[in-house]
């Protein structure tokens, strides 16, 4: 006897009505379980002031740094000329740890009972560093922008962390300090030895013989 005769075996409606539970339920929509700016207060032993206000610093911080991570993959793509390969590897490297401070600072948002910003527009709407043109740029300007930005992110989280510190926020002030002041200062070491201005191949006597006399 063929299996679709028998009447005995379960109904198209009885196999369809069994495999609604493993179906997915798309187009969810609802209210937010919390706004952002709000916070949602954590038992960490700190006020909710002091995390309304190192959350809200943060946020700077983060879109600041995820402008920076950006601009560094499109420094590595985009990038040109006699250092390519050297530069090529170097940026690629930075974003990598710039990704990590993100997911790093993020989190701190989060500990602190808030929420992270997240979102590219958002970003573009917060952050403090000039927007660069789309086109290629020659590798020096390249680098002036990326040291202009990390400039910019140290400045600010120097005062952020003086800020936490002052409000008894270890946890926030041992970030920036430890992770995001740090790298940031060693990125700029890195780069800006790419912008002095020596011969490749055979040092300059007649210079060096001007300055000893």
């Amino acid at each position: 006897m063929s299996p679709r005769s028998d009447k005995s075996g379960p109904s198209y409606n009885q196999l369809e009505e069994g495999t609604k539970q493993a179906k997915p339920l798309q187009h969810q929509h609802a209210r937010e379980i919390q706004p952002f700016g709000k916070i949602a207060k954590l038992p960490i032993g700190l006020d909710e002031k002091v995390c309304a206000a190192s959350a809200e610093n943060l946020n700077q911080l983060l879109a600041d740094t995820m402008t920076l991570r950006d601009m560094y993959k499109k420094h590595h793509w985009q990038v040109a000329g006699s250092t390519f390969y050297q530069l090529h590897l170097l940026f690629d490297k930075h974003h990598g740890e710039q990704d990590e401070l993100v997911d790093e600072i993020a989190e701190r948002i989060q500990v602190l009972g808030a929420i992270s910003i997240a979102m590219a527009a958002d970003v573009a709407e917060t952050t403090l560093i000039p927007r660069p043109p789309r086109g290629r740029e020659e590798a020096p300007v390249q680098i002036s922008r990326l040291l202009e930005a990390h400039e910019l992110i140290l400045k600010e989280a120097r005062t952020m962390a003086k800020q936490a510190d002052d409000a008894g926020d270890d946890g926030t002030n041992d970030l920036l300090v430890s992770n995001v002041i740090r790298t940031n200062e060693l990125q700029v070491w890195f780069l800006a030895e790419h912008l002095v201005d020596v011969p490749l191949v055979r040092a300059d006597q007649g210079k060096a013989a001007t300055a000893k006399g």
